[in-house]
């Protein structure tokens, strides 16, 4: 399949998509990741992948995908939710130099920035060992993808 849209959905308890990010799940806030969950994965689905982005973000290295704040595999084919602050499953490194979920903290000043919440329903469960990059889940999850879909909320640091 590739990396497209599929009908799978992402959704928070905790913001919709599109508003904003509440500052508990924030580097203002507690820090600690929002409750996620999903529904309608597509057949033959073996593991998840999620992972977190700020496109909006000032590159910090080349080839990058902006801003990443987490980097998640191995999340159970029956698994539909992750609960707030889940520390659960295989995490990878976040642009934050450590392992796990780093919540939104834009520059001061520059306005309000896009996260985006990525899940990946994969055919396959990728060999990852904590410390993963987003690079390296993308390269060996790609060719497994069945279908993905993103929620994205909004953050301004005040």
């Amino acid at each position: 399949m590739g990396f497209a849209l599929s009908t799978m959905r992402l959704g928070s308890s905790a913001f919709e998509a599109g508003g904003a990010i509440p500052v508990r799940f924030t580097g203002e806030g507690d820090d600690v990741s929002p409750p996620l969950e999903w529904s309608d994965p597509p057949d033959g689905v073996e593991s998840f992948a999620l992972f977190c982005h700020d496109p909006d973000a000032p590159l910090i290295k080349p080839a990058a995908y902006g801003f990443v704040h987490w980097v998640l595999a191995g999340i159970p084919a029956a698994t539909r939710l992750l609960a707030e602050g889940s520390g659960e499953h295989v995490q990878g490194r976040n642009d934050f130099d450590r392992n796990g979920y780093g919540g939104p903290m834009p520059p001061e000043g520059h306005g309000r920035h896009h996260y985006f919440f990525w899940l990946l329903a994969l055919g396959s469960t990728p060999k990852l060992e904590p410390g993963f990059s987003l690079a390296e889940l993308l390269e060996v999850s790609e060719p497994h993808v069945l279908g993905m879909n993103r929620l994205v909320g909004t953050y301004e640091r005040s």
